[in-house]
């Protein structure tokens, strides 16, 4: 990996290479996604199952783009035993640190007789989208489904683009059918983005759409926003570990490739005051790169947007991972907790050298649906919050109202609004003749 002394010439270009990896560069994509999401709002199942065949490669119909139960049982006997034991004991967490996110409605009243308070309600229908081709990802499944299940969304549509046999991975129907998705259907791309936004013969149009995707899915979502909520649109991975001269080398090179293996736009960046640490680090990873399956892809991803940082102190460090916002930051230092507290931006944030990225994508609970693209300055990770809508309960009594609704009139007033106004004063007429 490059070794570079930062400074600010560097650290600028450095953070205008990493922008460049964001969805919102690729306009490009834009036309074509039009297209297809104009096909298929107009002409629904038609272009969604004509577009499935052109890119998929898979014969659909509406009577096998619905997942049944006679394929989720085939699939349960397709996922060695083991696997099915892990996911089991990785939703249990997942649901465990979601469950302390949940919010409730709350009232307040005052002798006046005024009742201020907030309803929280579960959105009604969420759409999730998990990727699907060569890879699967159950893991993605789980972060997506079990924070709306804990809110108590009701119905959750799954999309996922099947094989040229019309198949879905089984490892992903295991993952859903565990988490408690209520209907499973066999697409995928902006298409199914479509599907689920506007509304088909097949699928019915749902309230939010979540979860990752390639550049078209991405583009998509951020093009039916308005019509459906969407959570947020998914950049390329990224790590960033924060590191001093008592890290482990070999364990700072390992979890830098543990993201720069996911595809060649994926970030991986070390910041450390230790020059040694750096020279060490970079060594390791050469030894990794050739021992590891994804060779290729890390290669590409190291050369385009891998960066060892030296820096001159921790002060430094903090303050390049604060401007960088990574996805994912790692604290392998004297004091993690000390500079945690100092962190301001970064989607999650892993402490300690045993406290690797992995453990948070499969195990540990918290959710792996995180803000990319220096995002995480102004967005969160996906949670329970993301699958509730809150209303404002306001009541008030004549008693409540009285002292106040001249007040009231004024402001409008003030605004020219007058029939705001003569909403107030209607209800005094008698008391300001």
């Amino acid at each position: 990996m490059r070794i570079i002394k930062l400074d600010t010439k560097s650290k600028k270009d450095i953070l205008e290479n990493l922008l460049k990896r964001s969805p919102n560069n690729y306009d490009s994509y834009q036309e074509s996604v039009n297209t297809i999401l104009n096909d298929v709002k107009v002409k629904k199942d038609e272009a969604l199952f004509a577009y499935t065949k052109k890119f998929d490669g898979a014969e659909l119909n509406q009577n096998n783009i619905l997942v049944t139960e006679d394929e989720i049982s085939e699939a349960y006997a397709n996922v060695d035993a083991s696997l099915i034991d892990v996911v089991r004991k990785a939703i249990v967490n997942i649901v465990e640190y979601h469950e302390k996110q949940r919010q409730y409605s709350w009232f307040n009243s005052k002798p006046d007789g005024s009742i201020l308070g907030q309803k929280v309600t579960p959105l009604s229908s969420v759409g999730v989208y998990v990727p699907g081709g060569k890879a699967a990802y159950p893991s993605s499944v789980l972060m997506n489904v079990i924070p709306a299940k804990v809110a108590g969304v009701e119905r959750i549509a799954m999309v996922t683009p099947p094989g040229k046999d019309g198949k879905v991975n089984s490892a992903t129907l295991v993952a859903a059918k565990e988490a408690g998705v209520t209907e499973i259907y066999k697409v995928g791309g902006a298409q199914a983005i479509a599907a689920l936004a506007y509304g088909t013969e097949s699928i019915k149009k749902v309230d939010k759409i979540v979860g990752p995707g390639n550049i078209y899915v991405a583009l998509a979502k951020k093009s039916v926003y308005g019509h459906v909520s969407i959570d947020s649109i998914a950049g390329p991975s990224e790590i960033l570990v924060l590191a001093d001269e008592t890290a482990n080398p070999r364990y700072v090179a390992a979890d830098l490739l543990s993201q720069a293996e996911h595809d060649e736009l994926a970030s991986a960046i070390l910041v450390t005051t230790s020059e040694e640490i750096a020279n060490k680090v970079s060594d390791e990873v050469e030894q990794f790169v050739e021992e590891l399956s994804r060779k290729e892809i890390l290669r590409k991803s190291l050369d385009n947007y891998g960066y060892i940082l030296l820096v001159e102190n921790i002060e430094e460090a903090i303050d390049v991972a604060n401007e960088i916002a990574s996805e994912h930051l790692e604290i392998v230092t004297k004091d993690p907790f000390n500079i945690m507290t100092k962190i301001k931006n970064a989607g999650a944030i892993f402490l300690g050298e045993y406290s690797s990225e992995p453990l948070g994508d499969y195990f540990a609970g918290p959710n792996h649906v995180l803000p990319t693209n220096g995002t995480a300055k102004f967005f969160s990770p996906l949670s329970v919050d993301d699958f509730i809508k809150k209303s404002s309960i306001i009541s008030f009594s004549r008693e409540a109202l009285e002292p106040i609704h001249r007040d009231i009139i004024k402001f409008a007033n003030a605004e020219r609004l007058t029939a705001h106004a003569n909403s107030i004063a209607v209800r005094f007429e008698e008391k300001n003749k």
